[in-house]
């Protein structure tokens, strides 16, 4: 073999996990002890990246070997400080410690925040069976304060995951996000690229602020901020008021456009355009663009999914393409098909009445905050611990979270923690919420066990991508599916004798092994909550034995692959398998081992977006009555968040920049720019302020305060400023000595701004004031 021959077959595929794009990428490990990760590039095999990937994806080495890594189980101590202990004792402990609180008040007063960070997901599939042993009821992750309300329209709009199909969108929108930046859909620089410089396609971009995506497009809509909600009304007015509207194709697979159209035919275009700071001549060609394209999508993100009307938005922005027939063909509007299921599932959302209303909600049981898709809205989750509420949460788990750093106000967290009678952490590294647990569980890291991400949002062709462990755990750290494994046992919940039949047939293969559990599922239907342990413990060892350590936790993909090809065959055969019913599942199952760059799973027919639409009628629910209503409010023509001279900026909490992602990178040496920690602002504001480029401002809001670095930028609109997120970790200096930098955002956050619907807490919307240090 050649030494170029050598050097390449170093690299090996493995994803990166810092947006939900989840790249596919090609790394080469080493250094003294064959840890690091050395080398980072885009994997060309990987069907979804193709070989893309940003500057960040360089970067791993520094969450693969950071110095707050935890090795072992650890207990608090009478004097606030942690001891270590052994996996035995830990379990042991806790299951007897959540059992008594189960046994006490009810299951359904123990909590669980998280299920699987950004790209780790594949461990929270296996929480299910210690949740139904012990009971629990309630829920909530980082998508309650982000996508619920997008989960809700779509749900009330199509009960089905709708994504866009942005690569082959002759006009596509995106609102409340920097592409360039933070990526978020896959090869996002390439695409903006693609678009921008194809005269046939139109891009159309909603942000105050001068993005280098806003710089691409050919429609910049530089909105007010907080004033999204009356752009897009008036891009449907208009759109309804030139009857751009295709009737024939309404009569054929929507339901309610007669009132939407006499909902928006009072609308006054030009007058919401100016409310929103827009020239009506650039709303109205942008509406255009959008209803007389052959093809169009939308993209949204946090930009408004966590500003003033963040539900309304989401609601404006599915009706903008739906309304214009921008839905069930070729670079339109599709729904998903997603392999362990529905993104978000609709189960807790109603159809709507006739009038087009949800008759019943379900809700939290101390502040009756509205649910959707089993996530009790974040900002609640303090208020439903503080209180002396019969039915208040007295203990959580927390797994692959950091609310006490990532949730709206900080301290309020804090307090809500130090108040539950048990916290039991499960995480790589000691992170804030860690500190305040009782018990911390230390998981192996995203690149020392089998794991995926299940965010696929490509159409037609879906991708996933399985990726293999690099290195062997640290330290004795277990990868999540073996601490649920051991948690059920100590609980109880399952016979091991039973499974021993089940343990004989996985060693004869899938053939035997599928009719074997399909039987036991029918003799022992009490045990169906416990399939993904049952799966883990007796298809498990198996595939140890024939794929290598730890792939024991890929059994649970047996059961998705046998599900999925039920529902979805000719999809799945589309995409080359072959076989009929187990027989189809098992070759999926294979597959999918077998991608490690990542796979197409199904390919789906663009012309069959109807018949997976979850209405019986298969038809699009435009008439959202609570939203119809909630346009009356714009009508007013005043900004949902007062306007307050004591806080006359609006301090976007939270932006994604060159060197910033989530916080699952804790070292903040892997930031690799000098203003990646500052407080971004125009130069006018600065002036009057009386602060240069490096100098230091005092942020005030009403919730807090913190001390940033200026960096001047004309990109800014004036009165608005902008902070990092991912900031403000506590992290160990060369010395030992816990340091930090940046600010951390939501100690400037506050629980009572938030979306009136769903509680998104409007992280980008926080009144503030600057004062010169």
């Amino acid at each position: 073999m050649t030494n170029q021959a050598n050097a390449e077959a170093d690299w090996k595929p493995t994803a990166c996990n810092l947006c939900y794009a989840n790249c596919g990428v090609l790394v080469q490990i080493g250094g003294e002890d064959g840890r690091r990760i050395l080398r980072v590039k885009g994997d060309k095999a990987h069907p979804a990246s193709k070989g893309y990937t940003c500057n960040k994806a360089l970067q791993l080495d520094y969450y693969q070997n950071g110095r707050d890594r935890l090795t072992q189980p650890l207990r608090r101590t009478a004097d606030g400080g942690f001891e270590p202990i052994s996996w035995e004792t830990a379990v042991a402990e806790i299951a007897a410690k959540m059992s008594a609180i189960r046994d006490a008040h009810g299951g359904d007063k123990i909590f669980r925040y998280g299920g699987g960070g950004q790209g780790n997901h594949l461990g929270g599939a296996y929480f299910g069976p210690v949740a139904a042993a012990l009971g629990m009821k309630y829920q909530t992750n980082a998508l309650a304060q982000e996508k619920t309300g997008l989960a809700w329209m779509m749900g009330r709009m199509f009960r089905a995951n709708v994504h866009g199909d942005l690569d082959h969108a002759q006009t596509l929108v995106i609102s409340g996000k920097n592409p360039w930046q933070s990526n978020g859909f896959q090869r996002a620089r390439i695409l903006l690229r693609e678009i921008s410089k194809d005269p046939s396609r139109t891009l159309i971009v909603l942000d105050p602020r001068l993005t280098e995506t806003a710089e691409l497009a050919d429609i910049h809509l530089a909105v007010k901020p907080g004033r999204d909600a009356w752009a897009l009304a008036a891009m449907i007015g208009h759109i309804v008021q030139e009857d751009l509207i295709p009737h024939d194709w309404h009569a054929a697979h929507s339901r309610g456009v007669e009132a939407v159209a006499a909902r928006f035919a009072e609308i006054p275009v030009d007058a919401y355009a100016q409310f929103a700071g827009l020239d009506p001549a650039d709303v109205k060609r942008a509406a255009r663009a959008v209803a007389e394209a052959e093809s169009a999508a939308h993209y949204e993100d946090l930009g408004v999914q966590m500003a003033p009307h963040s539900t309304l938005v989401s609601y404006l922005d599915l009706l903008l393409m739906t309304l214009c027939g921008h839905f069930g063909r070729k670079g339109t509007m599709a729904t998903l098909s997603q392999l362990p299921g529905p993104f978000f599932s609709f189960r807790d959302i109603g159809d709507g009445d006739d009038d087009g209303y949800e008759p019943e909600a379900k809700r939290s049981p101390v502040t009756g905050a509205r649910i959707v898709s089993g996530l009790v809205p974040c900002n609640a989750a303090p208020d439903e611990i503080l209180t002396d509420h019969a039915d208040r949460f007295r203990a959580i788990w927390i797994e692959s979270g950091n609310p006490a750093h990532s949730m709206a106000d900080s301290a309020r967290w804090r307090e809500a923690l130090r108040a539950l009678e048990l916290v039991v952490v499960i995480d790589v590294a000691m992170t804030e919420t860690a500190r305040e647990a009782h018990y911390v569980l230390p998981a192996a890291s995203q690149y020392e066990k089998w794991e995926a991400t299940f965010f696929n949002f490509e159409a037609p062709a879906n991708v996933h991508h399985l990726r293999a462990p690099l290195f062997a755990p640290l330290g004795d750290t277990l990868p999540e599916p073996e601490i649920h494994a051991r948690m059920v046992e100590a609980l109880g919940a399952v016979d091991p004798a039973a499974l021993e039949p089940l343990k004989a047939a996985a060693t004869q293969g899938l053939e035997a092994y599928g009719p074997a559990m399909f039987g036991f599922v029918a003799q022992n239907p009490a045990l169906k909550a416990q399939l993904p342990y049952i799966l883990y413990r007796t298809l498990g060892p198996s595939l140890t034995a024939r794929h290598g350590a730890g792939a024991a936790a890929t059994a649970a993909y047996w059961g998705l692959a046998q599900r999925f090809a039920a529902g979805a065959a000719a999809s799945v055969k589309r995409a080359g398998f072959e076989g009929d019913g187990l027989a189809l599942g098992d070759r999926l199952f294979e597959g999918i081992l077998a991608g490690r760059s990542g796979m197409v799973f199904s390919i789906d027919d663009p012309d069959g977006a109807f018949a997976k639409l979850g209405h019986k009628d298969r038809k699009i629910r435009l008439d959202v009555g609570e939203m119809l209503d909630a346009l009356g409010d714009l009508g007013e023509l005043e900004d949902l968040v007062a306007r307050d001279e004591a806080f006359p900026f609006i301090l976007a909490a939270g932006e994604r920049r060159a060197y910033t992602a989530n916080t699952i990178i804790r070292d903040p040496n892997w930031m690799k720019s000098n203003d990646v920690a500052s407080l971004a602002i125009h130069p006018k504001d600065a002036a009057a302020v009386g602060v240069g480029e490096g100098g230091q401002v005092r942020i005030v809001t009403k919730a807090g305060e913190a001390v940033a670095t200026v960096v001047l930028d004309e990109r800014m609109r004036p009165g608005a400023v902008s902070l990092p997120n991912g900031l403000g970790l506590l992290y160990p200096d060369a010395r030992g000595e816990e340091t930090t930098i940046g600010v951390a955002p939501n100690e400037l956050t506050s629980l009572d701004l938030k979306d009136a619907y769903l509680g998104t807490p409007l992280h980008k919307h926080v009144p503030a004031r600057l004062e010169a240090v």
